[in-house]
């Protein structure tokens, strides 16, 4: 029992720490060798498959059906974050034109990633919506569907945008040396760019929602769903700053808006939600 309980917290520890450790490397050391960071990556990954079993994905096998749809719930919530940790090595996109046509194969492959993340996202919120319905809460659960549900459409289209058309458009530029950017590009930038602020902020509260319906459930403790709502609601407000704002202000409403960061509390939620379910039976 002694051995099961520290797998149990050893592997919560392992997958709190993936996020900012992904942040602070790939911020921090900016693109490496895919010789490095492939090789890692597939450790890492082995290693965060194995603590989502032990912490409670294992119950997906449960002949408790409540456990077992939330078990698969919350699982869909920390997947992305499996795929998404290999940002550590491909660090930010190249900021020049150039730059991102000369690494094309790595971004395609980047917002492939974070295609398949937001329709993670998307499954896990659904099923955990059901599961708060179940529970009896339907007001916060269905408004944070909704929001969802709206977001993730942009989402997968916003980084379609970035995954094929950037791309392609940047070697063609690079291709032509181009000095001026034609009339129309811009102007499709700033849709886009609307595009995204919008499905940021709709996953920001979507978040919210589900952190105040798991509060009123009593799913998750109080106090750990007043910081996702709190968070939540900032990165919201954030996200909203104007461009003509201060830069202080701008430069944080950027790092909110990084596709891979609203996906951070729903990870958090996944994984305090997989803890529960496997220490207590949902009522």
């Amino acid at each position: 029992m002694k051995s099961k309980l520290s797998e149990s917290t050893l592997s919560r520890v392992y997958l709190l720490l993936v996020p900012p450790l992904v942040a602070i490397f790939g911020f921090g050391l900016g693109h490496i060798s895919y010789k490095i960071y492939l090789p890692v990556w597939l450790i890492n990954s082995c290693l965060m498959l194995s603590a989502i079993w032990v912490l409670g994905a294992n119950l997906i096998r449960s002949k408790d059906a409540e456990k077992r749809r939330l078990a698969v719930a919350a699982s869909l919530l920390i997947l992305p974050q499996v795929f998404i940790s290999i940002f550590f090595g491909m660090g930010a996109p190249p900021d020049t034109v150039a730059g991102y046509a000369a690494a094309a194969t790595e971004q395609e492959i980047r917002y492939s990633i974070l295609i398949i993340a937001g329709v993670l996202i998307a499954a896990g919120f659904t099923l955990l919506k059901e599961q708060q319905k179940e529970a009896g809460e339907k007001l916060y659960a269905s408004l944070g569907f909704t929001a969802i549900m709206i977001a993730v459409p942009l989402f997968v289209l916003n980084m379609a945008y970035w995954q094929t058309y950037l791309v392609e458009a940047y070697r063609i530029f690079t291709a032509s040396a181009l000095t001026k950017r034609p009339d129309w590009f811009i102007p499709l930038r700033s849709l886009f760019g609307a595009l995204s602020a919008v499905e940021v902020a709709l996953t920001y509260l979507a978040t919210a929602a589900f952190a105040l319906s798991l509060k009123t459930t009593g799913w998750l403790k109080p106090a750990a769903c007043n910081i996702y709502i709190m968070i939540s609601l900032l990165g919201f407000i954030v996200d909203l700053v104007p461009a003509w704002f201060p830069q202080p202000f701008v430069a944080a409403a950027f790092f909110v808006s990084i596709p891979a960061i609203p996906f951070m509390m729903p990870y958090y939620i996944g994984v305090n939600l997989l803890r529960r379910v496997s220490d207590t039976k949902c009522t």
